[in-house]
């Protein structure tokens, strides 16, 4: 198993994500999820929202984004990446030259957000991409028929918020892991939201996860990077 760092694309230059993809590494990263900072970022917590503002307010040609996201795989060929991008950033890059970029460079895994209807992500994936999908912890139905139908791995939430709704038959993590395996998924499934310590990466190994997302734990961290990697170790040691 394998934690994923979030690496936010350009923030606050792109020289300087560049520099923290290179500390992730170094600690043991091998599994990055890197943005495309969105002009109108509205599924993301402020924090992240802010990070990908600032981005932009410093660099707002996406090409560059792009550059900077191939330095960062010819430099760590080891490291596996995840590109993350809305709807309204493909859109405005274009469809054609997103897909011919993500081609190109070998970046398969695609966490495309913000969808109007599946136009786009359809022409993704019959391009020959792989466009991953989000299951919530209380396991709806019409989430895990799109998990079936999708051609990316899962993104499975790996705690439920204090006010979620509750599916009895699927109580714990392991079995919503279970339940997903159970309908013949069997493409990766990766585990994210609420995980914020090393106990967390443990709860999803032990519950049969491929990866866990640590997100901004790892962010916050990133002022005192001597901590940062230590933690990103701490979390490692779990997998």
């Amino acid at each position: 198993m394998e934690i994923i760092c979030y690496l936010s694309n350009g923030y606050p230059t792109i020289e300087a994500s560049y520099n923290m993809a290179m500390e992730y590494a170094d600690a043991g990263c091998k599994m990055m999820e890197v943005d495309f900072p969105s002009r109108n970022p509205y599924l993301e917590s402020d924090y992240i929202a802010g990070r990908m503002a600032k981005a932009l307010e410093s660099c707002d040609d996406y090409e560059k984004y792009m550059d900077s996201i191939v330095a960062i795989k010819d430099k760590l060929p080891d490291v596996k990446i995840l590109v993350l991008a809305y709807e309204n950033t493909v859109e405005e890059i274009g469809t054609q030259e997103f897909i011919d970029f993500c081609l190109k460079n070998d970046l398969k895994d695609i966490l495309l957000v913000g969808l109007k209807d599946d136009t786009i992500k359809d022409e993704i994936i019959a391009a020959g991409l792989q466009v991953s999908c989000y299951v919530q912890f209380h396991m709806p139905e019409a989430e895990i028929e799109m998990a079936k139908q999708s051609n990316g791995f899962v993104y499975l939430q790996a705690k439920p918020y204090e006010t979620q709704e509750k599916n009895e038959n699927y109580p714990t993590l392991k079995d919503c892991v279970e339940h997903l395996r159970a309908c013949g998924i069997d493409r990766p499934i990766y585990c994210g939201v609420g995980v914020h310590a090393p106990e967390d990466v443990k709860l999803v190994k032990e519950a049969g996860g491929d990866a866990a997302f640590v997100g901004s734990t790892i962010l916050k961290l990133h002022e005192d990077i001597p901590a940062m990697k230590e933690k990103i170790r701490e979390f490692k040691a779990q997998c």
